[in-house]
């Protein structure tokens, strides 16, 4: 069997594994399995189910039945629950078979996984996912770390995805995406913090005006614009996500109170569960100051 007819599945079935499947099409993602915890949570809401039919994907309904003689497996879950998924699936893991770990996970994190993984007779690979799944989807950038990561490379290839290798030990992609964070997702809570309360004093356009004059480079409002809908849409994941990044400032022995306190913007934001709405900073700004006064 040519690793381009290999069997996928996924473990956690959102944005990103939706995007990957997508972006393949029919050639690859046809009789591709996945599962996702939610399908087992009462009252859970039916984005999977959703996903899975918009992808043509089959949505297995346990652990085992979408590993069943799967070749390489994507693991996609919240990095809260990035360990535990690989300890679930290991029992059920094919001999030899791939497992993609590309959940927001600290390096040490990524480490405990591919003990498990390693120990169920898996080939582990680190992955980071460097940018938004969308619009590039299954051309999204990768890096790739781990003893396993040069022949996952060749298999990602054959999926047509743009991946590289950051480099032969487990957490090295993983420290990349982590330490990338910091500045990507500490922007984006600067931005609420700086020109939500710009906006509730009344003064946001000379703020802006300020910021424009300092950084000309930067279209301020356009960006304040997509920083919050990244926090409004995504903010929980993302909050998940700086909670790692903490972690890895710790584990380096460094202070992480600016990433601690983006994990609290972004959950604050990402709990109020807003819509995006149109690409308008004024009214994005409105909805969450609404929210804030509660």
């Amino acid at each position: 069997m040519t690793e381009r007819h290999s069997k996928i599945a996924f473990i956690g079935f959102g944005e990103a594994a939706e995007a990957f499947a997508k972006g393949w099409g029919a050639d690859i993602s046809s009789g591709l399995k996945a599962y996702d915890e939610k399908v087992e949570q009462v009252g859970a809401p039916g984005k999977p189910a959703e996903r899975a039919m918009a992808t043509g994907i089959v949505l297995a309904s346990d652990r085992a039945a979408a590993l069943d003689d799967a070749d390489v497996v994507f693991c996609l879950v919240t990095a809260d629950r990035a360990v535990l998924a690989a300890e679930q699936a290991a029992p059920y893991l094919k001999a030899g078979a791939f497992w993609l770990d590309g959940n927001s996970c600290s390096p040490g994190a990524k480490r405990r996984s591919a003990d498990i993984i390693s120990s169920a007779g898996g080939r582990y690979v680190d992955v980071a996912i460097m940018a938004p799944v969308y619009p590039r989807l299954h051309r999204t950038p990768l890096l790739l770390a781990g003893p396993h990561a040069d022949p996952a490379l060749a298999v990602l290839n054959s999926f047509g995805m743009e991946a590289r290798v950051s480099g032969p030990e487990v957490g090295e992609a993983s420290s990349i995406k982590m330490i990338r964070s910091v500045m990507i997702k500490g922007m984006e809570a600067l931005t609420a913090e700086c020109l939500l309360a710009a906006r509730r004093a009344g003064i946001e356009e000379r703020v802006l005006a300020s910021l424009q004059s300092s950084n000309p480079n930067i279209d301020w409002p356009r960006q304040a614009a997509y920083n919050l809908e990244r926090m409004m849409v995504h903010g929980r994941r993302r909050a998940a996500e700086m909670r790692e990044v903490a972690i890895t400032l710790s584990e380096l022995g460094l202070p992480n109170g600016l990433a601690s306190a983006t994990a609290d913007w972004q959950q604050r934001i990402g709990d109020f569960v807003l819509p995006a709405g149109d690409e308008n900073y004024p009214e994005r700004a409105d909805a969450i100051l609404s929210r804030l006064k509660d």
